[in-house]
């Protein structure tokens, strides 16, 4: 098996390396006569677009998407979808100094004692620049899950420093360098990451990401559950190290009376009280909103010294050059959205091929 692949009935599979001529991406089994083009595509690339702000890496990229195939005078054909994005500002000699030898905290060691071989400019096939084929694939996933499904993301916490939950606003995600939907967290993050650069370190951050207007029954018991898919979605992404869904671990700490979200029937449909549980039960949707967070580790490439080996089994230290990010978790957040939405098409797919009458509403039937 390749693994480099995700999904059943809505299938991506991605290729390509940081430093190579291009990156691509395939995404099979969506629909039929759905509205799509590369004008569809490219505002969620320019969200997580290289050299966007001062706070990402300066790498330069347009991050222009081309549809090779898939898409017949503006509308989906129902066969693979095929797409590409040239990579135009490789410095690979910034990596020469490190051939041979293994970055702390990067998947270098790993993919050589798996590979015996691994491409050292930027990471190769580990570097996130392979991201940018996902968020491509999630507007396509977007599609799909039609306009009633709005999926979003922000930046909720960055070094420990979290966002006050009392000024969240969703339009000020749109409004500052770090998806942040709080003004005031926003304002205290740009002066601690200049702070960070200028001295070559990193910090990591959390991201939360949110669905609403989904149908109940995504998802199916034990082994096909819709949150478990999604974890492990999330978790697929570069420097992801935790991925909770609702309160996730919070939930320790809850009596059984607070955890339960308490229902009520309203105007026929079922209506929650709250949404400890993150819009899904057993595995399966509610029709609450999908509510999951996944925290990301600090940039591994700084420029402090630090004590590693290299391919010959000598004792060395490593200080990575090179255009990154002191914060990859700014970057993550039109991930994250593109990752989740890529799940939930997914599951649409199937719970509709299983079940085609099932209800659109958390409505319960009549006896």
């Amino acid at each position: 098996m390749s693994h480099n692949s995700f999904g059943h009935l809505f299938r991506v599979t991605t290729w390509g390396e940081s430093h190579g001529p291009a990156i691509g991406g395939v995404v099979d089994g969506c629909p039929p006569r759905l509205p799509l083009a590369e004008a569809d595509i490219q505002p969620f690339l320019d969200r997580r677009r290289p050299g966007a702000s001062k706070f990402v890496t300066q790498r330069q990229e347009p991050d222009q998407v081309r549809i090779l195939s898939g898409v017949f005078e503006g509308l989906t054909t129902g066969t693979p979808i095929s797409l590409l994005i040239e990579n135009q500002d490789q410095r690979s000699k910034d990596y020469g100094e490190i051939r041979d030898r293994f970055r702390p905290g990067h998947a270098d060691l790993a993919y050589e004692l798996k590979y015996g071989i691994r491409d050292h400019r930027g990471g190769g096939r580990s570097s996130a620049r392979e991201t940018a084929m996902r968020v491509a694939a999630g507007a396509v996933a977007r599609r799909v899950l039609g306009p009633g499904v709005t999926i979003r993301g922000a930046l909720v916490a960055m070094g420990g420093d979290a966002v006050d939950r009392a000024d969240w606003d969703w339009s000020a995600v749109d409004e500052n360098a770090f998806f942040c939907p709080d003004r005031a967290a926003a304002a205290r993050w740009e002066e601690q990451l200049l702070a960070l650069r200028r001295s070559g370190s990193s910090v990591g951050a959390v991201i939360e990401v949110v669905a609403e207007g989904l149908p109940p029954g995504l998802g199916a018991p034990v082994y096909g559950k819709l949150d478990a898919d999604i974890a492990a979605a999330l978790m697929s992404i570069n420097a992801v190290k935790g991925v909770e869904i609702g309160d996730g671990f919070a939930a320790a700490a809850l009596t059984g009376e607070r955890n339960a979200d308490e229902m009520r029937m309203r105007d026929g449909r079922v209506e929650f009280q709250s949404n400890h549980a993150g819009g899904v039960l057993g595995g399966i949707s509610t029709g609450q909103p999908v509510v999951a967070r996944f925290a990301v580790k600090p940039t591994s490439s700084i420029l402090t010294p630090r004590a590693s080996v290299d391919r010959f089994g000598e004792e060395v230290e490593v200080l990575t050059k090179g255009r990154h990010d002191p914060c990859v978790g700014i970057r993550a957040v039109p991930v994250g959205e593109a990752m989740l939405a890529c799940v939930l098409a997914d599951h649409l797919l199937r719970h509709r091929a299983q079940n085609p009458d099932a209800p659109e509403v958390a409505r319960l039937p009549r006896n």
